[in-house]
């Protein structure tokens, strides 16, 4: 038996732990305010929660208690809750340099970033530390809502009330690091005391910067510690350690590490959080599942713990839970890598490509940090069929990682790229037969269908699925080779194959509608697709694809809005039908209907940059001028290396009729990306406005600087001369360019410039030569076609579109155009001619109008009827139609609705320029 413990022996430190707890115990509102300071000293919120509560129970109108209680649910993630105490104590009486700092912060990560800069921006606080504070709060809002010289102004002022001011300083790091200026970011947290309170931050954000701008791993880690020396209870700084050691793979020295950390605070979230990091680490699943579920219980709106507990479940196979769990957690923050390729994977599982589409960053194109993502862009996109698009992930996928059997992968598929594809294919197969991974398989597939090497493709997949056997991604890649063979038999076959694995695994069913549809049995795939929808009410590309199938099948605009509705009823969280149902409103004229489905969404989805890109547009097409700015202002800040928002800008800007400014944004445009064509154009137009020729012609001969085999900057010289009427200077520009590169449209513009100098002899020279050198260009003989028919020489009209048509047997304008002339000319093959051309391109009303009239000079009054019906219906307000609608009634001998026809056109008096042929018609009736 163990003697007794001497109360001699027993630490100070334990004593007065003791009596602390001792004095929790009692129901003294001030020692239970002293012990809720105390464990928020310790980061431990639950339980100060619980003390303040006890205290407002006596004490409500306590300001203190208010504002610890507002910090304490701060900590645990009720921003909410702590707004509403802020407030609370603010109304108690706290002074203003006690709470306004506080309340702003809560307002911050509420995100309210607008309430923030309305409020507080010309609030001054009585104290240097509360006035730095409050500006540094209000610079980050300006920054959120793009804002950056405002971001400036207010850091600023934070730092000329305290020069010193650790938060001003690391987020001027922040920003300097989010323009690409690592260096800058670093020197700028040089200028933070070791001594001051946010010294444990500064140094934690400078290991981040040099771990992932720098990729210097040892300087990292040694700021991380340096962190912890500053304060050795800092958990972001011990959670740092830890997770580079995990990084680097010491799963054993993270081990020990935390063992520490175990001891001092266990049950505690950031302990949890570290104990399923490590067990993810190590694999061992179960236990990382067991620690992540407390941790979401303790800290629900925490989004690490989200995503730590979203990719356990991911690995455990549990689909559902992963998907719930991440995407929470980029709900709460965007920039979370490991949650997003975790989610984005979830939705390739389960065959929601649109959704693993739209889950994937914005600039994942651009990237160049995060190979595992762009490799996963790259089987999303295969996938979805587009092997191109897919081949080019996977080449920059490969050549980032540096690792095996990456390394090798990066090597072939470079090969590749540079023409040595036998080599390469070689390398990939060997890759994917010792690589446990599906990565190398994924590419050396694609490799294969790109290259239209069926067969090879077929076998390499035999071997992905020897790798998965219970997978629906091989059988589903064999369906989509065998649809490249056009092998629609097998690829049926295959796709039914699929859904015996998974019977909703869509991208099955989608190929199967498509196959459905191409056998002419539309009604067969609408009810595919309405059994899938009835299965998944929420899936987004079921719905998608009754879109698609209805609009190629004929639906009005009318039809089409109710469906894209449907879809974004069955899927609020979803931005893609919101900006399909605003894009479509645009595109047919209606910009209020538009405004208020980008309005909506953006209201559901405020982060979310396309539809913020949407709303702007919609804004600006309905005269909200200064709207249509706030929103691509927030797109920028949420973009900031993008110059797209800056684009966008500028075209508000012209249509408001502001100029300069819109000059400005084609700047800051240019500044990001130095060859962004679309701003060198946009400068390109606003010289030109101003009468300024010879500043356009220097950005065009820059455009040809950096682009010296593409016939842009050819091309904007020509146009800058033709504006000017300086036809043998365009014509020199024109035949500069095709110099280096042969293009149609270089051509074209040549030609037009000759005649349009009065040299016919040398434009008809010229456009033999050019038919003579080349053959197969199909685009000159369709230019000289139709200037034939707008110069009404039919049979030299008819002659370019039938070598037009032999170059290219498909080409639907073409043939629409070769049964016209046909028809006026009385030649065979005009309706045969039609008939093709709407197969090739259905629902289009120009080709539909031509066959209809066709059909009406053949005598086949009932379907020439009931095809223009058809046109009129799809465009009412192209009234043309409707005049053929009447002479088609006419031939008909439909006498009254030709009449009705044509008393509507008299009605739109000098809104239709044919009224003439009106009157004619009518005095037939």
């Amino acid at each position: 038996m163990k003697p007794p413990i001497s109360r001699s022996l027993i630490p100070a430190a334990t004593l007065a732990v003791a009596l602390l707890v001792s004095a929790c115990g009692s129901d003294n509102p001030d020692a239970l305010l002293a012990s809720a300071q105390d464990y928020l000293s310790r980061n431990d919120a639950p339980a100060a929660i619980i003390q303040l509560k006890n205290v407002l129970k006596d004490r409500p109108d306590s300001a203190k208690a208010r504002l610890l209680l507002g910090q304490a649910l701060e900590l645990t993630g009720d921003i909410a809750g702590a707004e509403t105490e802020f407030r609370k104590a603010q109304d108690l009486g706290a002074t203003p340099d006690e709470v306004i700092p506080q309340l702003a912060q809560a307002l911050l990560l509420g995100r309210q970033y607008g309430k923030i800069t309305t409020d507080y921006d010309g609030q001054q606080l009585a104290s240097a530390p509360a006035q730095a504070s409050l500006k540094t709060i209000v610079a980050i809002a300006w920054l959120r809502q793009g804002q950056e010289d405002k971001f400036r102004a207010s850091i600023d002022e934070a730092l000329k009330a305290k020069a010193d001011h650790a938060p001003a300083l690391i987020e001027l790091a922040r920003a300097s690091a989010q323009r690409g200026d690592v260096e800058g970011a670093l020197a700028g947290l040089d200028k933070i005391p070791r001594q001051s309170a946010g010294a444990d931050e500064a140094l934690k954000l400078r290991g981040d910067l040099l771990l992932y701008g720098k990729r210097d791993m040892d300087a990292a880690m040694t700021a991380y510690r340096e962190a912890l020396q500053v304060n050795p209870s800092y958990l972001e700084g011990q959670a740092a350690v830890v997770q580079l050691l995990l990084l680097q793979g010491k799963t054993d020295a993270a081990a020990e590490t935390l063992q520490g950390l175990a001891k001092a605070a266990p049950g505690k979230p950031q302990t949890l959080y570290l104990q399923a990091m490590l067990a993810y680490a190590k694999n061992d699943l179960k236990v990382a599942q067991e620690h992540a579920q407390k941790l979401v219980s303790l800290t629900p709106e925490n989004f690490r713990a989200l995503e730590l507990a979203g990719m356990t479940e991911l690995r455990l196979g549990a689909n559902v839970q992963a998907e719930a769990l991440l995407a929470k957690a980029l709900q709460l923050e965007a920039g979370l890598p490991m949650a997003r390729r975790g989610l984005v994977t979830v939705y390739v599982r389960q065959g929601r490509l649109d959704k693993a589409m739209a889950a994937l960053p914005v600039d994942v194109e651009r990237s160049e940090r995060d190979p595992g993502m762009i490799a996963l862009a790259g089987q999303v996109y295969m996938l979805h069929g587009d092997v191109d698009r897919a081949q080019r992930y996977f080449a920059k996928a490969s050549s980032l990682d540096p690792k095996d059997p990456a390394k090798r992968t990066s090597l072939a598929v470079s090969r590749l790229a540079s023409g040595q594809g036998d080599a390469a294919l070689g390398e990939l197969q060997s890759i994917a037969a010792s690589d446990d991974g599906v990565v190398a398989d994924m590419a050396l597939i694609n490799a294969l269908l790109q290259e239209r090497k069926v067969d090879q493709a077929l076998k390499a997949i035999d071997a992905l699925e020897k790798k998965r056997p219970a997978d629906v991604l091989p059988v589903f890649l064999r369906g989509r080779a065998l649809l490249l063979k056009r092998d629609a038999a097998g690829a049926r076959k295959a796709m039914e194959r699929v859904l015996e694995i998974d019977p909703n695994y869509f991208p099955a069913v989608g190929v199967l509608a498509m196959l459905d549809n191409a056998d002419k049995r539309p009604d067969d795939a609408r009810a595919r697709l309405e059994a899938a929808i009835k299965r998944q009410p929420g899936n987004v590309q079921a719905h998608l694809a009754l879109v698609e199938l209805r609009q190629a099948n004929g639906a009005d605009k009318t039809e089409l809005v109710t469906l894209l509705r449907k879809v974004v009823e069955a899927a609020p969280s979803s931005p893609l039908p919101r900006l399909l149902l605003a894009e479509h409103h645009l595109r047919n004229s209606e910009p209020k209907d538009a405004l208020v489905v980008a309005q909506q969404g953006v209201s559901a989805l405020p982060d979310n940059v396309q539809l913020l890109d949407v709303l702007g547009r919609a804004q600006s097409a309905n005269g909200e001028h200064n709207q249509a700015q706030a929103s691509f202002n927030r797109m920028a800040a949420l973009q900031p290396q993008s110059s797209l928002p800056y684009l966008r800008m500028a075209s508000a800007h012209l249509i408001a009729g502001d100029r300069d400014a819109a000059g400005q944004n084609l700047r800051k445009a240019l500044e990001i990306d130095p060859n962004s064509l679309e701003a060198q154009q946009g400068q390109v137009s606003l010289a030109m406005a101003a009468q300024k020729p010879a500043d356009a012609l220097a950005i065009s001969r820059t455009v040809q600087k950096q682009r010296p085999k593409e016939q842009v900057g050819y091309m904007l010289e020509g146009e800058i001369h033709t504006a000017g009427k300086a036809w043998d200077k365009a014509a020199d520009a024109f035949r500069a360019g095709l110099k280096q590169v042969a293009s149609p449209e270089l051509a074209v513009r040549l030609h037009d410039v000759l005649l349009s100098a009065g040299k016919k002899p040398e434009a008809d020279r010229w456009a033999a030569e050019w038919l003579r050198t080349q053959p197969r260009d199909a685009a000159f003989p369709f230019y000289l076609g139709n200037r034939a028919l707008t110069l009404n020489e039919l049979p030299e009209s008819l002659r370019q579109f039938e070598r037009v048509v032999a170059i290219q047997p498909n080409n639907a304008a073409a043939l629409n155009n070769l049964a016209w002339l046909k028809g006026q000319l009385g030649r065979d093959g005009a309706l045969a001619d039609a008939e093709r051309a709407n197969a090739l391109a259905p629902n289009q009303p120009a080709f539909m109008d031509t066959w209809a009239m066709l059909l009406s000079a053949a005598n086949q009054h009932e379907r020439a009827v009931e095809m223009q019906k058809k046109v009129v219906q799809l465009q009412p307000q192209v009234l043309e139609f409707k005049l053929n609608l009447a002479k088609i009634q006419i031939q008909a001998g439909n006498k009254d609705a030709a009449r009705a026809l044509l008393d509507e056109l008299s009605a739109a008096g000098d809104r239709f320029s044919a009224q003439a042929e009106v009157d004619r018609l009518k005095k037939t009736l």
